[in-house]
Parts: C-alpha cells; structure tokens; sequence
C-alpha cells in the first residue's frame, strides 16, 4: 500500500456545518425570544474575533493530530508569542517586522524540540508536548507578574481592530492560514506523507515515507500557528500578557475545534476545513450564550455535551464503515 492510496480519507466531515446552521438557526430564535438580536454587527464582529484567535491554534492542532500526535504546549507558547511581540515592539512602529519574525522562529523552535522528543526520543506526544508546557509555564510564572511591553499601534489598528465590512482582518488572516493548509494537505508530498504516517505509521514507513521527518514538520508548523494567534492576541491587547492562552484554554479548546470537525484523535482522517466548522460552532455558542447571558459553569457543561456526542457520532460512523 502507497502513501497516496490514505488520501481519500482525508475528506472534511460536513456534519459539522449542519450543526452550525442548527445552533446559528436555533439560537437566533431563542436570543430573538429572548428580546435580543444575534446578528448585528457588533455580535457577528465579536464571533468573528473569536474564531480567529481559537482558528489560527486549531488549524496548526489539526496537522499534528492528523499525524498521529497532539500539542498541549500551544495555549503556553501562545502567552510567549504574545511577550516576545509586545517586548520586541516595545510600542515602535518600526519594530513590527522583527517582532513577528522572532515570534515565529521562537515559536518554531518550541515546536522542533516537541517534534524532536516526540521523534528522536520515543516520548508520548501527550508527555513530551505537556512537559514542554510545563517548562515554558514555569519561565512565565517566574518571569512576569502581569502584563509587558506594548503593541505598536500600526498592529492593534491593523490586525486587532481593523475590519473590512463586518469581517475582521484577523480572521481574514485566519482563511488564509487554512488556505495554506489546506493546499498543503490535499496537493503537496508532505500533506499526502502526514496523512499516510497518521493511518498507519508502519506502512507508511514501508512505503519509502519518512515517518519522523513529517511529524517534526508538522510540530514546528502547529507552533507556529499558536505563534501567530499570539501576535494576533497582542495586537487585541496592546501588550504581551503571560496567561492570555491558558487562561483561554486555548490547548483544549483547540482539540475540541479538531475533533468536533471531524479529525479522528488517532490520525489517518480530517481536515482544516472541518476543523473551521468546529472553531464556528464553539464560537457561535459563545455568541448565543453571552446575548441569553447564560452561566459561565453551564456554557462549559455545554460545551462539554457538544464533544462527547461529536466523539460519539464520529466513533459510531467509523465502527459501520469497518463492518
């Protein structure tokens, strides 16, 4: 069997997006019961700045779990991201490019070395990815007490606030982000090899793939990712803030946007697109939440409901398909 022949597992779940046509259709008739209004612009805006920051972790979280691996480093690499921007910039206009490329190399670097223990040392990727965040949340914790440098302007009036129409830049960010990924996934060697090393790793490396090069590959570009959504949430916050990403449980959140969109925990079978779906469905119950203001304790309980039966469903549709 060829890497290649894996390839037509990797189609999106469109459930996803039913479901997110239900809880939008839904919702709004509650919220409007409700003596509220869904979508106006102002909750549309919100929903989208949402989605974007939870998008840009989760499309990096869907190529590492579709070769088999996980991250739970990202919500601390993203806390990093945003201190290493806001510090860099330190308020100058002048700063904004080198300030986003040391985020992307420091975040890059997190990601070799995830990559590199997950690979080279044998570590569970749930051990060596949560130790990993370990060690950067002990850097924080010691390191900062609070908030640190300043954003420059041109990047919070930009990529924080600035909108085209009712859609925010940063999330316009965040298509671009899964059109690359998803370019890579379905028309270049290395989407067609991470896919392949996710379904089965030893035919994959049978078949001339070379296992442990994919999946450091895709580790480096899940950190990257996480790299990104920390400009992004400094630029909405005009400095770095070390507990933004963990407060946001943007680690968990992000595998829940995965699995909800149909990527399989185990590897082999997804996508960004469906991954997308699920950021929008999370998003989009935030949104109908806070309009009904609904309580913070029962929003999660939701949210967990809403993972277990996608788990559900999609374990039920694997068990017909391998009868």
């Amino acid at each position: 069997m060829s890497a290649l022949s894996l390839l037509p597992a990797r189609r999106p779940v469109p459930g996803v997006f039913v479901a997110l046509t239900l809880t939008l259709t839904i919702g709004w008739l509650v919220v409007l019961l409700d003596g509220g209004q869904l979508f106006n612009q102002s909750t549309t805006v919100s929903l989208l700045h949402v989605a974007a920051g939870l998008g840009l972790v989760a499309v990096g979280q869907t190529l590492v779990i579709l070769g088999g691996s996980l991250d739970l480093s990202v919500a601390y690499v993203i806390s990093l991201s945003t201190l290493v921007a806001a510090e860099t910039m330190n308020g100058s206009d002048g700063a904004v490019l080198p300030a986003i490329g040391l985020v992307l190399v420091v975040s890059a670097g997190v990601g070799l070395l995830n990559g590199l223990l997950v690979t080279r040392f044998r570590v569970n990727a749930f051990i060596a990815t949560l130790g990993v965040g370990l060690l950067l949340k002990g850097y924080l914790d010691n390191g900062y007490d609070g908030p640190a440098g300043a954003t420059a302007p041109s990047l919070v009036q930009s990529l924080g606030y600035q909108r085209v129409g009712p859609v925010p830049v940063s999330f316009l960010l965040l298509l671009v982000v899964t059109a690359a990924a998803w370019f890579a996934l379905s028309r270049t060697r290395f989407g067609h090899h991470l896919v392949a090393v996710g379904g089965d790793p030893e035919v994959a490396r049978l078949s001339g793939v070379r296992n442990d090069r994919v999946l450091v590959t895709a580790h480096v570009l899940c950190s990257m990712c996480a790299g990104l959504a920390g400009i992004y949430l400094a630029s909405r916050l005009g400095s770095g803030a070390p507990r933004v990403g963990t407060e946001g449980l943007y680690d968990l959140e992000s595998i829940a946007a995965v699995v909800i969109g149909g990527t399989a925990l185990a590897g082999g079978r997804g996508g960004v697109i469906g991954t997308v779906g699920g950021v929008l469905l999370l998003a989009s119950i935030d949104a109908i939440f806070n309009q009904l203001e609904v309580d913070a304790f029962f929003k999660q309980v939701i949210r967990g409901v809403i993972i277990i039966a996608a788990v559900a469903v999609y374990a039920r549709r694997a068990m017909r398909k391998a009868a």
